[in-house]
């Protein structure tokens, strides 16, 4: 029998106070949770660039890994684009270990006792979300049909991230308060700042100032544990799946501060971007309106910060302004969790409607980090994927050199989002749509590799097109990531490509 880990215990004493309900539930949760976890670390393990890794060796059965020190990691035949947990024991000299958290601590690599512990609170999180999903019996339920109920039913997070559901810095009261799995509502508090005192682009909206000072809304959190300050009001919300971004109830969406670490990042709002927001926000409806119909952009109405990334704010539109009626826009990411039929024909309509557009746009001279969470496709009445909407611009990558090649004036931008390199360019649109949102669509590397091959050969032939189809697949190497936290942007890994290697 597994002994719960520190953290998993520390959750369920804290569970037994604030829920006790769920307590049994989310014992029941733990195994399949860690199994989650450790398949998602596996991935890492066998494809990132790691520095003690000094050979993999593949065979028929299975996958081991040589370390540098002289020790042999065994696990299953990897498959990188898997969704299902599909690793439950990983063996380092012969020893069996169910528990990511454990092998890491027990691999012993630089920075491996940090990771550990991510890994141990994402796999408690995650049996602390399972326990309270409706669908599996748990209390509470959702409501019918509305946008905010799409986004939280991702009970799993990232489809890939070891530490899809990490978040140390809350306390289980916090995580049933916060978490969109847990269907909540959230008191945004509201910061009333002198408008002399804060940087506002694009129109700030008039709900949120009082006189001639901005209103800037504020999470909780923040407000409790970052800024410690009462908030002078507040407004009630429903948390999507970014946690940090909540849909209002007439509509728009708020993008909030947030110095938490949760799945790998500090959530705040820098000030770069917030100036370059309006800007943003013009150029990638432009750049939509080149797409034939096919995609939209939501803009952002206003963005504000009160001197610091601390205290700021993102107003823009909800992605529903896109549905006509009888449709739906649904997040990618939540696709596998609508229970919406999605036969290998469906998921292939949809990869050809995501390639043409991203791929053109690419060719144009913009990338979009279109994975699940900042992709949703517009569902026609019978289901039907009809249109795409791209949210929260951060994260774009622009080619001025492109842009002109087509006679498009690239804007001012931060020097962050403008590169020529290709390769960049590429790794930003290939790793989030075709090694995120559509392998996690599809759900493992062989019914990828057959939706590729069934939409690529009508793609337009350009040089993109080639390197999708004759390159490794580039994705963010997450694990080495989380155990380099003194590198500074994203680190890469190689995957093999669906449409060339015949292991997957």
């Amino acid at each position: 029998m597994h002994r719960p880990s520190p953290v998993e215990a520390e959750i369920a004493d804290e569970l037994a106070d604030v829920r006790p309900a769920l307590v049994s539930r989310y014992a029941a949760a733990l195994p399949g949770a860690r199994a989650a976890v450790l398949s998602r670390l596996w991935r890492g393990l066998a494809h990132d660039p790691l520095p003690w890794v000094a050979r993999r060796e593949p065979d028929r059965d299975g996958l081991t890994l040589r370390l540098t020190d002289g020790r042999r990691l065994r696990g299953p035949r990897p498959d990188p684009y898997a969704t299902a947990a599909y690793v439950t024991v990983v063996r380092l000299d012969g020893v069996a270990y169910g528990d990511p958290a454990r092998l890491m601590g027990e691999l012993a690599v630089p920075h491996s006792a940090a990771f550990a512990a991510e890994l141990a609170h994402s796999a408690a999180s995650l049996a602390l979300s399972r326990a309270n999903d409706p669908r599996e019996g748990g209390v509470g339920g959702w409501a019918r049909d509305q946008e905010w109920e799409w986004e939280q039913r991702v009970v799993d997070g990232h489809p890939f991230h070891p530490s899809c559901r990490s978040r140390p810095g809350f306390s289980v009261a916090d995580q049933l308060a916060y978490g969109p799995e847990h269907r909540p509502v959230v008191e945004l508090g509201l910061i009333p700042v002198p408008a002399g005192d804060c940087l506002v682009t694009g129109v700030w909206p008039e709900w949120l100032r009082d006189g001639e000072r901005v209103v800037i809304p504020v999470h909780p959190w923040q407000a409790a544990h970052v800024l410690k300050r009462e908030p002078s009001g507040r407004m009630a919300a429903r948390p999507l799946m970014a946690l940090r971004t909540l849909a209002l109830p007439d509509g728009p969406h708020v993008k909030t501060a947030l110095s938490a670490r949760l799945t790998s990042s500090v959530r705040d709002i820098s000030l770069g971007s917030v100036a370059a927001s309006a800007v943003l926000s013009e150029f990638g409806e432009s750049m939509a309106a080149r797409a034939g119909g096919l995609l939209h952009i939501t803009r952002t109405l206003g963005a504000a910060a009160a001197g610091s990334a601390g205290l700021a704010a993102v107003v823009r539109e909800s992605p529903q302004e896109y549905a006509a009626a009888g449709e739906r826009v649904v997040p990618v990411a939540a696709l596998p969790a609508t229970g919406l039929p999605r036969s290998p024909a469906w998921v292939a309509r949809f990869a050809r409607l995501a390639l043409t557009v991203g791929l053109r746009l690419l060719d144009l001279g913009l990338a979009l980090e279109a994975h699940g969470q900042n992709l949703l496709v517009v569902l026609s009445a019978d289901g039907e994927p009809v249109r795409l909407v791209y949210r929260d611009l951060a994260d774009l990558r622009v080619s001025p050199a492109r842009l002109a090649h087509h006679g498009i004036l690239a804007p001012e931008l931060p020097a962050r989002m403008v590169t020529d390199d290709e390769r960049v360019l590429r790794r930003k649109l290939f790793g989030s749509l075709v090694a995120g949102s559509l392998a996690g669509t599809a759900g493992s590397g062989p019914a990828l590799r057959a939706v590729l091959e069934s939409v690529v050969r009508d793609l337009p032939r350009t040089p993109d097109l080639a390197a999708l189809r004759g390159e490794p697949l580039p994705a963010k190497a997450l694990t080495l990531m989380r155990l380099s936290p003194r590198a500074a942007g994203d680190e890469w890994a190689e995957l093999p490509n669906p449409l060339q290697d015949e292991c997957l």
